[in-house]
């Protein structure tokens, strides 16, 4: 019986599937794979049908194939390493369904957080800061969010809740958070943050997210009243922000927003304040109807209010990137299959993996 939200596969002769777990393979070598599995303590100490490296690649092929069944996609699996590999004869017996769910859970969803971790290192290495950049002098970044739903089992209940729904009680499932920080040049997703979706609605300012800033970074993202106490925070860092917020900013009390002085190009400087013993940081308002943006990039004459509503509509870019690849587009299985958590943050991970493999044949230098 297939799961909710799955798709009916498409027949296919099998050379175009094993074309795709090449460049995968291809794009996380096994040497790279073994090294993040050595780092995380999970080789295996014994031999076994499915080691963990197989269990990576398994991994990002049910991502790749999200309307396929565990057996489908083992068997295409085998068939693609066997090819890649160039061995004789037929290709080794697929595991069955029992063997995978041990071994994914064996693995953990920790090797392919760090494999993601050092292809986004390595990529940025190799990428040069005209391709990032969209802005004269700064790296320009953004920030979006998205939900997912997961399978309804008391431990992702437990782990992710379920969104209340006005008037209907809650969702049918729970739903996983993925928060994702991207290069507006590339569609590069940089870092992401996985968890449970925060009590403001799609927020994507992390934590984690901005650890990743650094001097001459401008990011993207929406704000809510909350976000303004971040403001120190990433300024410390030496990056720079342009935000959209509500027509009508509404800080929290301790945060103060006076317009203290007009500029000639119709926007205008402000003091932030959170709290009495933070420090205060200047920032500049544009209407943008029906919203405003908010920016520390405060010489008007060296950044044109007209120069940064545009900038700003790169953001939407990324939500378009994020969405791009198996689960995490909407007109395809709106479901992940993992029926516990740290299946489902295999599973996040492993389409983000998929996403950096595929987006450079979107996106070419």
């Amino acid at each position: 019986m297939p799961r909710p939200g799955q798709l009916r596969a498409a027949a296919t002769d099998g050379l175009s599937d094993r074309i795709a777990l090449a460049l995968l393979m291809r794009t996380f070598p096994p040497d790279a794979v073994d090294r993040v599995i050595a780092e995380c303590g999970r080789t295996e100490r014994r031999s076994r049908l499915l080691p963990a490296r197989t269990v990576v690649y398994f991994i990002l092929a049910i991502c790749l194939f999200a309307q396929h069944s565990y057996d489908q996609v083992a068997r295409r699996l085998a068939e693609a390493m066997s090819w890649v590999t160039r061995q004789d004869g037929c290709p080794p017996a697929a595991p069955t369904s029992a063997a995978i769910s041990r071994a994914r859970v064996r693995l953990g969803p920790e090797p392919l957080a760090a494999l993601f971790a050092q292809a986004a290192r390595d990529a940025r290495a190799r990428r040069t800061e005209e391709r990032c950049a969209r802005y004269p002098g700064w790296r320009v970044l953004a920030a979006d969010a998205t939900a997912l739903g997961v399978p309804d089992t008391p431990e992702n209940r437990a782990r992710y809740g379920c969104p209340s729904i006005t008037g209907a009680g809650s969702a049918a499932l729970p739903q996983a958070h993925l928060a994702a920080l991207a290069e507006c040049g590339s569609h590069a997703i940089t870092r992401a943050a996985l968890g449970r979706p925060p009590a403001g609605t799609g927020r994507a300012l992390t934590n984690d997210l901005l650890a990743a800033l650094t001097r001459g970074d401008l990011l993207l993202a929406d704000c809510g009243p909350a976000d303004l106490e971040l403001l120190p925070a990433i300024r410390a860092a030496g990056a720079d922000v342009l935000w959209r917020a509500g027509p009508r900013p509404a800080p929290p009390e301790s945060a103060v927003l006076p317009e203290h002085t007009a500029l000639p190009d119709g926007s205008s400087l402000c003091d932030v304040r959170c709290g009495p013993a933070r420090p205060r940081t200047e920032v500049r308002v544009l209407d943008d109807p029906p919203h405003r943006l908010i920016t520390t990039l405060v010489d008007h004459e060296a950044h044109p209010a007209p120069v940064l509503r545009a900038l700003y509509r790169e953001r939407w870019g990324i939500r378009a990137s994020l969405e791009a690849v198996g689960t995490l587009r909407r007109d395809t299985l709106p479901v992940l299959r993992s029926r516990w958590p740290g299946g489902v943050e295999q599973e996040l991970w492993g389409h983000l993996l998929v996403h950096h493999t595929i987006h450079p044949l979107l996106h070419p230098a």
